[in-house]
């Protein structure tokens, strides 16, 4: 593995280690590639395994290496075309569809998932500017449930304006940082509420004129919301 927690493991034991679990497995396996937090799987190693291990069905590559991502698919569907190819990032559903993949596990699904069907069947049908038009919809969802920090916290609230009950978490949250994510809620709620989802709209609260220059009166607002926010935790 990588980062300041993890070690190194070498191709050969990865794939020796996917090979022994092929070999023995009663069930079919999708290979997960993700970089950021756990060891590469090499392009090479993921087509020897797909050529030789019938048991191997797929991958799931969360890697946003678009090209990486191309050169899997043009190793191994010619001689496998039954081999899955997901990719896992928001920022790649629509290229990686366009150039032969087979669709993506990605994040957004738990959130908003008729938004990302509604981009694959507008693929399937040839209607790509509206596929296009939904994919950056969904960059900016994204996004947005990034940029609320303490993640998953963006995601849980998506989710909660869904009309689902996700709780929240445990750690404390200052004043700070509950009023920029109340700032973040409301542009997801206005987001998820452009999108078509109705029950998110009555939480969207788009600034006004008077805001952008500095008003008063919408500041206590936030202020007032802050408040009665953090007591609700507290209580």
């Amino acid at each position: 593995m990588t980062g300041p927690y993890y070690y190194r493991v070498s191709q050969e034991s990865i794939e020796h280690y996917f090979r022994e679990l092929a070999q023995h497995s009663p069930i079919d396996i999708l290979l997960y590639n993700i970089p950021q937090f756990s060891n590469e799987i090499s392009v090479e190693v993921v087509r020897r395994l797909a050529l030789d291990c019938p048991r191997i069905i797929g991958i799931k590559d969360s890697s946003r290496d678009m090209p990486r991502f191309m050169n899997t698919l043009g190793k191994i569907k010619p001689q496998r075309p039954d081999f899955i190819c997901l990719t896992g990032t928001e920022e790649t559903l629509l290229p990686s569809l366009m150039m032969g993949g087979d669709g993506g596990t990605i994040a957004t699904s738990g959130v908003a998932p008729e938004a990302v069907m509604k981009l694959y069947h507008h693929w399937q049908r040839g209607n790509l500017a509206e596929a296009r038009q939904i994919q950056f919809k969904i960059l900016e969802l994204i996004e947005t449930m990034f940029a609320a920090g303490n993640f998953p916290e963006g995601f849980r609230e998506g989710v909660n304006l869904r009309g689902f009950d996700a709780g929240r978490a445990r750690q404390p949250i200052s004043p700070g940082e509950m009023e920029h994510f109340l700032s973040i809620r409301s542009k997801l709620a206005c987001l998820l509420a452009d999108c078509g989802f109705a029950e998110a709209a009555s939480h969207c609260r788009r600034p006004s004129h008077s805001a952008a220059a500095g008003d008063s009166g919408d500041r206590f607002d936030i202020e007032a919301i802050v408040r009665e926010v953090v007591g609700k935790l507290w209580a």
